[in-house]
């Protein structure tokens, strides 16, 4: 499926959720693996306020994109960011929405790589 890019170089983004290992399988504990890399994938509830309006994103990013320090409330540039659609049958009912991924997420005065 086709991604979009977004750009975020005018936004203040703040960490809204801490980071977190992303479960595919709550039943094994499974963690999500990026196919290209295979590094272990992460979440980030991210606040994402541009132009008078803010929203809260849930974005995937691999392990290897989240430095430590991390931490609720802290701002971030996101590194990459895009957004795909997506389409699935759970439990015999269709659903859909959009998922978000990035790069990376870095402290504002890191230098932004990718």
């Amino acid at each position: 499926m086709p991604s979009f890019k977004i750009d975020t170089s005018t936004a203040v983004v703040f960490v809204a959720v801490e980071p977190k290992f992303k479960v595919i399988n709550k039943q094994t504990e499974e963690i999500a693996v990026d196919r290209e890399t295979g590094a272990k994938m992460m979440t980030v509830g991210l606040t994402i306020a541009d132009e008078g309006e803010a929203n809260l994103f849930t974005v995937s990013v691999p392990e290897t994109g989240v430095p430590d320090g991390i931490k609720l409330g802290m701002p971030v540039k996101v590194v990459g960011l895009k957004a795909r659609d997506w389409e699935n049958t759970f439990n015999g009912e269709k659903r859909f929405g959009i998922a978000f991924r990035a790069v990376a997420i870095v402290p504002p005065t890191a230098p932004a790589k990718g």
